[in-house]
Parts: C-alpha cells; sequence; structure tokens
C-alpha cells in the first residue's frame, strides 16, 4: 500500500483514519519483511479513533509514522533492538515523538534495526535481519533497515531514522525511497538513545521528497532539552520549486573511486547531466583529506559509543542477572545482552581512549574531522550542492559482508565524510542496476536544508525514479 501524504489525507476525509491504520496494520501483519519489532495496534487504533472523532486537525492527522526502535516512545517497547533492553518500555517520548502527536501523526510501530545502531545492513538485530523489498535475499542498508523497508514495502508512509555515519542514507539507497540526514542540530536528539553523540542526527524517510519535506517540517526545530539543538525554523516545504537554472553542482571525484560499481557511477552522472539539461552546472571539486574520513569516523564513533554504553549495566532496565557482586552482575548482563558487533566497538573504542593512545587515535582523528570540514567549506565556496553515490553499489546480499566486519566498514565510504562535517544530504533513487535501486545524495552547506531538497525535488519532477515500486510482495 503506497500513498502520498495528500492520497491519504483525502482517504481519511472520505472515510477514517481507523480504517487507513487498520490497512497498513494488516500489510505489516502478513509481511515477510521483518521491518517490524514491535507493532503498537492496539495504542494505534485507539489514536485513530481519536483522530476520527474530531479530536485533531493537525498536518499529519491520522496518517501512521513508522519510529526507529532507538528512538523513544511512551509506553511502546522500544529496544535498539538489543536483548539488553528487552522489555524497556520507555516513561517518555522523544521531541520528534512530541512534534508527531502534536500534528496528529499515528505511531505504528518500531521498526528494525542494527542493534544500538551499529551496522549497515541491519543483520546484527537481536530479532533477525530485515529484508530488502527489492529482493528478499538481499539486505535493506542499515543502521535504518527496517524503517526504510517499511517504506518502501509500503507498511508505513512515513518513518523516522537515524544516521550517525549513512544509516538513512545507506537504507534508503538500497531500498530506492528518499531519506535525509539534516544538518547537525536542526532535528533534537532529545529521546535518541546515544551511540556517538556528536554525528548521530534522527533524519526521515518517505516515498517522495514532497512528502520528506513535510514530515521535516514537523520534526525539526528547537528544543532547549538538547543543548545541541539549533534555534533554526524553516518551512522547508516551501522549497520545493521545480527549477534548478542557476544552481552550480560540485562533483567530488573521491566520491568515484575505487570500488564504486559502473552501474553506480553511470546512474549518478545521468542525473548530474539531467539537472544540466534543466538548467544546471557543474564543476569537478578537491576533497583531499576524503580518503580519511573513514578511519576517522570510525575512531570517533566507537570511542564515543564506548562511553555511553556503559549505562547499560544491568541495574536500571532491561536484561539482568541476581548476583551478590556488581561487578559479575555487570560483565554477565553486558556479555549476554550485547551482539558481537556492539562488543567489537565498545572494545575499540575502549582501547582508543585508553592512556597511550588517546592522542595517538582519538585526538588525531578529531584533527582530521576538523581537515573534513574545511574541506566542505572551500567546496561550497565555489558551488551550491554537491552529487555523489550514496552508496557505491546497491544492495549486497544477505550474509555476504556479515563476517567481514571491515568490508562492511568500507562500504560506508561515501557517506561517514557528512557526518563527521555536519552538513545535511538527502539520498534519492536515481536509477536501477538489475532491478535493485541506486541511491544518489545531494549534500549541501549548514542549515540549507532548502537547496537541497529543491534540487531533489527538481530531478523527482523530471524522472520516474521515485514512482517505482517493488513487486510481488
Amino acid at each position: 500500500m503506497w500513498a502520498s501524504i495528500n492520497e491519504l489525507r483525502e482517504r481519511i476525509h472520505a472515510g477514517s483514519s481507523e480504517e487507513v491504520v487498520c490497512e497498513y496494520l494488516d500489510r505489516i501483519g502478513s509481511s515477510k519483511l521483518n521491518a517490524f519489532v514491535t507493532v503498537a495496534a492496539e495504542s494505534a487504533i485507539a489514536r485513530a479513533k481519536e483522530i476520527d472523532s474530531g479530536g485533531h486537525d493537525g498536518v499529519l492527522a491520522g496518517i501512521p509514522v513508522a519510529i526507529k526502535d532507538n528512538i523513544s516512545t511512551k509506553g511502546i517497547r522500544t529496544t535498539c533492538s538489543s536483548n539488553i533492553l528487552t522489555g524497556y518500555v520507555p516513561p517518555y517520548d522523544a521531541h520528534v515523538i512530541e512534534r508527531l502527536k502534536a500534528a496528529g501523526a499515528v505511531i505504528i510501530g518500531k521498526t528494525n534495526m542494527d542493534e544500538f545502531a551499529m551496522g549497515t545492513s541491519t543483520e546484527t538485530s537481536y530479532y533477525g535481519a530485515t529484508k530488502n523489498p527489492w529482493d528478499t535475499d538481499r539486505v535493506p542498508g542499515g543502521s535504518s533497515g527496517g524503517s526504510a523497508a517499511a517504506v518502501a514495502g509500503g507498511e508505513a508512509p512515513l518513518s523516522l531514522g537515524s544516521d550517525t555515519g549513512g544509516s538513512v542514507r545507506c537504507p534508503a539507497s538500497f531500498c530506492g525511497v528518499a531519506g535525509l540526514k539534516p544538518t547537525y542540530g536542526v532535528i533534537s536528539r532529545y529521546g535518541l538513545i546515544s551511540y556517538a553523540n556528536s554525528l548521530e542526527q534522527i533524519g526521515p524517510f518517505a516515498t517522495s521528497v514532497r512528502d520528506l519535506a513535510a514530515i521535516f517540517d514537523v520534526v525539526s526545530g528547537h528544543d532547549l532539552r538538547d543543548s545541541t539543538s539549533v534555534d533554526r525554523k524553516t518551512n522547508y516545504s516551501s522549497a520545493l520549486e521545480n527549477d534548478v537554472k542557476g544552481l552550480n553542482i560540485g562533483v567530488p571525484a573521491e566520491y568515484f573511486g575505487e570500488g564504486t560499481d559502473e552501474a553506480v557511477e553511470k546512474s549518478v552522472w545521468n542525473a548530474i547531466h539531467t539537472l544540466e539539461d534543466l538548467g544546471a552546472t557543474w564543476t569537478e571539486v578537491k576533497m583531499p583529506h576524503t580518503k580519511y574520513a573513514l578511519s576517522a569516523y570510525y575512531i570517533i564513533a566507537m570511542s564515543e559509543a564506548s562511553s555511553n554504553l556503559a549505562r547499560f549495566d544491568g541495574m536500571r532496565y532491561g536484561i539482568r542477572t541476581e548476583d551478590s557482586n556488581w561487578h559479575t552482575t555487570f560483565s554477565q548482563v553486558r556479555a549476554a545482552g550485547f551482539g558481537e558487533e556492539v562488543k567489537r566497538r565498545i572494545l575499540l573504542g575502549t582501547y582508543a581512549l585508553s592512556a597511550g593512545y588517546h592522542d595517538k587515535y582519538y585526538l588525531k582523528a578529531l584533527k582530521v574531522r576538523t581537515l573534513i570540514k574545511q574541506d566542505f567549506e572551500r567546496a561550497f565556496n565555489d558551488v551550491d550542492v554537491l552529487i555523489a553515490p550514496t552508496m557505491p553499489y546497491p544492495a549486497f546480499k544477505l550474509g555476504e559482508k556479515i563476517d567481514d566486519p571491515l568490508s562492511l566498514y568500507l562500504a560506508d565510504v561515501d557517506t561517514v565524510p557528512i557526518n563527521l562535517a555536519g552538513v545535511p544530504s538527502i539520498s534519492i533513487p536515481c536509477g536501477f542496476s538489475d532491478g535493485l535501486p541506486i541511491g544518489m545524495q545531494v549534500i549541501g552547506k549548514h542549515f540549507d536544508e532548502a537547496a537541497i531538497l529543491r534540487t531533489a525535488y527538481t530531478f523527482e519532477e523530471n524522472t520516474d525514479y521515485h514512482t517505482k515500486r517493488p513487486e510481488g510482495l
């Protein structure tokens, strides 16, 4: 069931929100994608009935939204797809959930993800891997794979994910939907269970840029409870003009490097030429420190994870074992509760922060981060947006890379620089290879989401890739 926000509004006005919500619940119930770990059927139907009784007239009134399982939802189980948080039900809503509820949205369930957002394939989930709607033998991308698969598979019209190093844009690319990583600070992180605070941002998914901008309008904005939240509010939907005349596009050669699939490179270049035909110009730009981005990113991310995940000790929430010795309990809970990838990242992060290695690894990574940020600043002195592949290749097969962590880390080569710099980026479909979607990302200056949304919208209005749907679901 694929429908735009406007189409759903018309259906709700002509019928009822309850009818729409129940259709999505039925579709989720018969799904083979494993996109959801918790389906909030009872509360969703109750909310829909409230909307139908005239209890709300917000911009998303009665429209179902799926939420990544690392975003706190009051009264709905939130586990980060980890055994260590089995049974945890938050007593509060994240800021973005408060915004969605204020706009009348119906929270339909929590979506599957790589455990604690650590992964590129949604295969490290305690609840099993999510499958790609275009080919159920392939991964949907990660870590927000469930959120992307739910939208691509017609199980939710809108969803929220989180992006630490590409975790919204990667599954958006693999599943053929639109996914946005906003400027750091534009969406409050209050209620997002932390993996790497200085890198991660909540971001939306939708089947079109117009719907993406609509939910972005709702969830963005200042929040006093998040010290990194920026007080800038813009009507992003108003930026959606079918016009790129005079737009100067930068093409970073470093993002088309070794390992980039030929079909991906061709599709992205075709998209650039399409925009050129519509009045834009392009020029090649140099971003020389891109080659250091992966190393710097993983040192910073794992170091922050080592600190953030120390709170999961079996004492306050989630699973625990009974032992009179706190140290034994702490060790047993973490050994049984965390998966192998999470343990690996905690160990590596702890090592990078340890005495004798802090300056050698972590401090050096922070310096590289500054150089990468400066690369973007120099590039944007000459161009309005950058365009590059989102992922170097289409979705790979389930099990193909899960036993090779380094190979999975290398898949993030085109997405992690954006998080290190804190700039915004949107991934939209721009082609297909053997029936699998290919994504391109449009990258903008800090707080210039309007430019990347307008560019992506113009491309959508003049192509039909975003209208394609997987068959056989």
